[in-house]
C-alpha cells in the first residue's frame, strides 16, 4: 500500500514539472539530443503528458495507468541524461550532478511503481 503523502508529492512534481515544459520549453529543448526530430513539439508532447500523468495519479481509476505512463516517460528521458552526459554544451554542470542524475530516474521509476 502506498503513502497518500508520496502520491500527493508524486502528482504534484510530474504536474508542475510538466507545466514548466510550456512556461520555459527552450530549458527543454536544449536537453534532447540532436539526432532527435521536432525538439519543440516533443518538449509540447512531454509536457503535456508529464501533467496528464500527474493529474491521472489523483484518480483511484487512472492511477495505475499514469504510474505506468510516468514509467515508460522516464525511460524515454534516459537519452536525454546520457546526451547531457557527453555533450560539451553542458560543462558548466558539474558532472558529479550529470551523473546523479541517472540513478535518479531509476528511484523516480521505482517510486511510480508504487503506485501501479
Amino acid at each position: 500500500m502506498y503513502n497518500t503523502i508520496s502520491l500527493y508529492v508524486m502528482a504534484g512534481l510530474y504536474i508542475v514539472a510538466g507545466l514548466f515544459h510550456f512556461v520555459k520549453p527552450s530549458m527543454y529543448e536544449a536537453i534532447i539530443p540532436p539526432y532527435l526530430p521536432n525538439h519543440k513539439a516533443l518538449v509540447l508532447i512531454s509536457g503535456f503528458f508529464e501533467v496528464a500523468f500527474g493529474v491521472g495519479l489523483l484518480f483511484e481509476e487512472t492511477r495505475s495507468l499514469s504510474a505506468w505512463g510516468i514509467i515508460l516517460m522516464l525511460l524515454a528521458f534516459l537519452p536525454a541524461h546520457v546526451y547531457m552526459l557527453q555533450s560539451e554544451k553542458f560543462r558548466k554542470i558539474p558532472s558529479w550532478a550529470l551523473w546523479v542524475r541517472i540513478p535518479l530516474q531509476f528511484l523516480l521509476i521505482y517510486w511510480a511503481y508504487q503506485f501501479v
